[in-house]
């Protein structure tokens, strides 16, 4: 399967019974929430992609507005279709056979690694693939360009207004010039100005201290060699544009924690198996996805703030007020008849769910490159993320758990994991009822944990420090009698393989009462 946008998809879905086309007016504010979230909480059979094609909002009361596209990425089955693969399993297999590190044993195995290693460059791309001419540029407004016509959703009742919640923000490192692309949250300010919340971890607001420490030592230079980059760019201002739609593998990239010096549209090209097209920006030297729906094009002043918020987060809780910088817009470009895609975050479960698992999926092959002893990791719906990671692994030596431990606190976004919790080989985390089980079971709660201080999720509230609080790490494997478990450690309570195989055979015809 391959889709180059979002129209393709939506005729994938609905093909497969995956969409319901909402044909009854519903609001931008407060109404979409309310059926998404019925919709995301509810039966399976039911939970499906809404496409809403009467929106009315503040700005477009009476008239049938941009249609909304919401839930799309709502089920593992529809986050695996938008990432190009059947099951999102495969995902692991996949990015396994491009990074396996171990030698081939033979020509054959060579030949089939260096296959895999071409077909990953190619789909990436060497260089990006630039038109001319591009779908999301049918439209193009430059003189008093204005969000009036999009039907940014208000979500919950106390957030500060509408917001734009599933968004590629696409930003370059002032000094490097490498891209950034974010899923920021921004808040409609008026028709010309929209706030960006990019947390203080992420690549976006990397960009914002890069820029401001530059202007901050070119305040202080008294010998200024370069006078005309100081007269056209005097607070430097961050280019910057907000791509909304295209592959629904471009959209989810954008929510890729990777590591800062990567694309996250060269991820997209892995998964679409082909490079992402892209065409020049209007007015910003940037470049954006061919195929999108809506590019908002603008500049980010690191140093104008304005308060941001409240807004009913993933956590489930109104985040506070805060101030983020100001995002103005020097140009709007689209399709002729365009589509909106948004999501709605709030208690879990909730669409963010599914795609933080395609990230889990994809990502626990890297995990491995680190520490090979990892069979599988899990992120609960409840944890929200950063508040609870179960860990399996090859148990080998005295301590092994809290090595691996240590190593997830040191690696990359799971550093803000608050509670990690690492079982046994055999244990299924995925079964959260198994892997409760074992973690409330193993656990001596005066020798088996681990209390830490560190950074955690700029979301998190029970921190007592912005950004900073409590984290607990807990060893619930099997105890070796080095670490100080004399007793024995009993045996699992299973049934022989024999009786199982004839109980196999006699399952069919038990409750046969015809």
């Amino acid at each position: 399967m391959q889709f180059n946008n979002l129209r393709e998809f939506i005729t994938w879905l609905e093909h497969h019974d995956q969409l319901v086309r909402i044909t009854v007016p519903v609001a931008a504010e407060l109404e979409i929430t309310e059926i998404v979230d019925r919709v995301s909480k509810g039966s399976s059979e039911r939970n499906k992609a809404l496409l809403f094609e009467k929106v009315t909002h503040h700005e477009m009361p009476h008239e049938n507005g941009t249609p909304v596209l919401m839930n799309m990425f709502g089920s593992a089955q529809r986050m695996a279709w938008a990432l190009h693969v059947d099951q999102l399993d495969d995902l692991i297999h996949n990015l396994a056979k491009v990074i396996d590190l171990r030698p081939p044993q033979n020509l054959g195995a060579a030949v089939g690694r260096g296959m895999e290693l071409f077909n990953a460059l190619r789909a990436v791309g060497l260089k990006p693939r630039k038109v001319k001419h591009a779908p999301v540029q049918e439209v193009i407004e430059t003189h008093a360009p204005s969000l009036d016509f999009l039907p940014i959703l208000t979500c919950w009742p106390q957030d500060g207004g509408p917001f734009i919640t599933l968004p590629q923000v696409i930003t370059r490192h002032p000094e490097t010039g490498t891209r950034n692309v974010g899923m920021y949250r921004l808040q409609k300010l008026d028709s010309r100005r929209l706030l960006v919340h990019w947390q203080r971890h992420k690549g976006g607001a990397e960009h914002a201290r890069v820029a401001q420490a530059r202007e901050g030592r070119r305040k202080e230079e008294d010998n200024i060699t370069n006078h005309e980059s100081r007269i056209t760019n005097p607070k430097s201002l961050i280019p910057a544009a907000v791509v909304l739609g295209g592959d629904p593998a471009c959209i989810w990239s954008a929510s890729a924690p990777l590591p800062p010096d990567i694309d996250e549209y060269l991820l997209a090209g892995w998964l679409r198996g082909r490079p992402v097209e892209f065409v020049d920006c209007i007015t910003q030297p940037l470049s954006v996805p061919a195929e999108a729906e809506i590019v908002i094009e603008g500049y980010v002043d690191p140093n104008e703030q304005h308060l941001e918020g409240p807004f009913g987060d993933h956590t489930g809780y109104y985040t506070p007020i805060e101030p983020f910088p100001v995002f103005h817009i020097t140009a709007i470009t689209r399709r002729r008849a365009p589509l909106y895609p948004a999501t709605v975050v709030g208690v879990p479960p909730m669409e963010d769910y599914w795609m933080g698992k395609a990230t889990e999926r994809l990502f626990l092959p890297l995990l491995r490159l680190f520490l090979p002893e990892v069979v599988d990791f899990a992120m609960p719906a409840p944890g929200v993320f950063h508040n609870l990671v179960l860990v399996s692994i090859k148990k080998r030596f005295p301590g092994h758990a809290r090595k691996v431990i240590h190593g997830l606190w040191g690696l990359a976004l799971l550093s803000l994991a608050k509670n990690i919790i690492v079982v046994d080989e055999w244990v299924d985390v995925q079964n959260f009822t198994e892997a409760a089980w074992q973690a409330l079971g193993n656990v001596d709660w005066s020798r088996d944990i681990m209390i830490s201080n560190g950074p955690v999720d700029h979301l998190d509230h029970a921190s007592y420090q912005h950004s900073f609080g409590g984290k607990i790490g807990i060893d619930a494997t099997a105890k070796l009698p080095e670490e100080g478990y004399a007793r024995g450690w009993p045996e699992v309570a299973r049934m022989s393989p024999e009786v199982k195989a004839r109980i196999d055979n006699l399952w069919a015809n038990l409750f046969n009462t015809a």
